[in-house]
C-alpha cells in the first residue's frame, strides 16, 4: 500500500533523576556527598532509507516512546544513557511540526539523520550543587523532560522529470517505454493510484529519473480526484512535462486540457507552476493529431513541444535529449525558503521575559518553557531544593512582575496543576 502522508506523536525519553546520597562508611564520619547524576533519555531520530517507498510502517505506529534514562546512584555511580530511537524512512520525506507548521528537516540523501525529538539531559547529582558554605547539599536534581511534539510526516517523491495530464493521456506507457518501470496500464482513468519513477538512460550515458503523477483533473487543487494527493510529489521535479493526447481519443480538447492541468498547478503552488515545462504531444499515430498539434502550435507558438507516439514508440530520441539537456543547465533548487526551515527562524520576543502571567479569578498562572522545565526537574520534597526554586524564580523577575501587575502576599500562583501561596 502506497501512503505518502502520516502524523505521529512523539516522546523523547526523560533524563534519569540525580541522586541524593551521602558517603557513610566506618571512619569516615565526613564522607561527604557522593550521588551519581542521571543518564540522558533517548531521542528520537529519522533517517533515510533508499530502500523505502512509502510511509507504510509509520501508519501502525502513530504514537512513538522514547526510553527515560536511568536513574544515577549512591557511590557516585551515573545513570546510563538511554539508546536513541531511530525511524527509517524514504528519501523525499518532510518532517513539519504540525503546530508551528515549520519544516523540521527535509531527507533526502540515504543515511540521513534528523533528530525531531531530543531526550532529557539527566538530573544532577546532590554533589553538583556543593558549594564552600554549603558542601553537603541534601538535594538533587530530577532529569531533564524530553521533548514531545506532533510530526506531519510527508513523502515528497525525488524525481528530476515529472509527467503531468489529464488521466488516459498515456503517462504510463511513456515511462515504461522509457524506462525499467513497469506501471498498470489499462484503458480507463485512474489506473495509476500512486506515482512511479523510472531511471532513464541515454545512449551517450546521461540518466536522469521520471516519475507519473497520477490523478490530475480539474479541481484537483481543492481535492478533486486523486490530484491534490500526488501534486506534492511535482515539488522537487526539476522539468514538468505536460503530456497531452494529441489526438484527443476521448473527444477532449487538447488546449482545454493543457489550460485546466496548468490553472489547478497554479493554484496548488505557483512555484511549481514557474518550473521548467515541456509539453509532450502523444498519440499523434490518431487521425486527428496532425490536426490538433496545428492548433496548440498557434494557441502556444513559443512553448518547446516534442510529437511522439507512445503506443508505436516513436518520437522518443529527441525528446529524452532535450530533457538532460535542460537537467545538464538548471540547478538544484530550493524548495522551501528560509522562513518555512525550524532551524532557520529567529523568534523575537515582545517582551524580555522568559515567561508569562496572566489572572484567572483569584489566581496568577505563570507559564513559560523555562519555568516549567524548572518545575519538572525540582524534587519539591527537599526543602533545600525548594528554596532554590524559590530563588530562581525571583532571579528571573517573576516577583518583581508579580508585584507589578497588583499581585499581593498570599495571593495563589498557578504552574501548570500546582498552586503555591505568593509570600516572603
Amino acid at each position: 500500500m502506497f501512503e505518502d502522508e502520516v502524523i505521529v506523536k512523539l516522546f523523547a525519553g526523560k533524563g534519569g533523576d540525580g541522586c541524593t546520597s551521602f558517603r557513610r562508611e566506618k571512619c569516615e564520619p565526613m564522607g561527604g556527598p557522593d550521588g551519581g547524576n542521571g543518564g540522558r533519555g533517548a531521542s528520537i531520530i529519522f533517517e533515510g532509507d533508499r530502500s523505502l517507498k512509502t510511509l507504510i510502517d509509520l501508519r501502525y505506529h502513530k504514537i512513538i516512546k522514547a526510553e527515560k534514562g536511568i536513574n544515577g546512584k549512591g557511590s557516585n555511580k551515573y545513570g546510563a544513557n538511554r539508546e536513541d530511537v531511530v525511524i527509517k524512512v524514504p528519501l523525499g520525506t518532510v518532517l513539519t511540526d504540525a503546530d508551528t507548521g515549520l519544516v523540521v528537516g527535509d531527507i533526502v540523501e540515504d543515511k540521513q539523520r534528523v533528530v525531531v525529538a531530543k531526550g532529557g539531559r539527566g538530573g544532577r547529582r546532590n554533589k553538583a550543587f556543593a558549594t564552600h558554605d554549603e558542601p553537603a547539599p541534601n538535594f538533587s536534581e530530577k532529569g531533564e523532560p524530553g521533548e514531545e511534539r506532533v510530526l506531519k510526516c510527508e513523502l515528497k517523491m525525488i524525481a528530476d522529470v515529472g509527467l503531468i495530464g489529464m488521466p488516459s493521456v498515456g503517462k504510463s506507457t511513456i515511462l515504461s517505454m522509457i524506462s525499467a518501470c513497469k506501471p498498470k496500464i489499462a484503458a480507463y482513468h485512474f489506473t495509476t493510484l500512486s506515482p512511479n519513477i523510472g531511471v532513464v538512460k541515454l545512449k551517450d550515458e546521461r540518466v536522469f529519473t521520471m516519475a507519473d503523477l497520477p490523478g490530475l483533473i480539474l479541481g484537483a487543487s481543492e481535492g478533486v480526484g486523486l490530484g491534490i494527493k500526488f501534486l506534492r510529489h511535482a515539488s522537487r521535479t526539476k522539468i514538468l512535462a505536460h503530456v497531452i493526447d494529441m489526438g484527443a481519443s476521448e473527444g477532449r480538447n487538447p488546449i482545454e486540457d493543457y489550460e485546466i492541468i496548468s490553472g489547478e498547478i497554479r493554484k496548488y503552488d505557483e512555484k511549481l507552476y514557474k518550473k521548467e515545462e515541456i509539453i509532450i504531444a502523444n498519440k499523434m499515430d490518431l487521425p486527428a493529431a496532425k490536426e490538433n498539434i496545428a492548433k496548440f502550435k498557434k494557441a502556444y507558438p513559443d512553448k518547446c513541444i516534442f510529437e511522439i507516439s507512445a503506443a508505436l514508440n516513436e518520437g522518443f530520441e529527441p525528446l529524452l535529449k532535450k530533457l538532460a539537456d535542460l537537467l545538464d543547465e538548471i540547478p538544484d533548487l530550493k524548495i522551501y525558503d528560509d522562513d518555512e526551515l525550524e532551524d532557520q527562524v529567529l523568534y523575537k520576543f515582545k517582551q524580555e521575559l522568559p515567561f508569562s502571567i496572566t489572572k484567572e479569578g483569584d489566581t496568577w498562572v505563570l507559564s513559560g518553557d523555562k519555568i516549567e522545565k524548572l518545575f519538572k526537574m525540582t524534587r519539591f520534597e527537599s526543602e533545600e531544593a525548594t528554596i532554590r526554586f524559590a530563588k530562581k524564580l525571583r532571579n528571573m523577575g517573576v516577583e518583581e512582575e508579580l508585584e507589578k501587575l497588583g499581585a499581593k502576599r498570599g495571593d495563589e500562583v498557578q504552574i501548570m496543576d500546582y498552586v503555591f501561596i505568593f509570600k516572603e
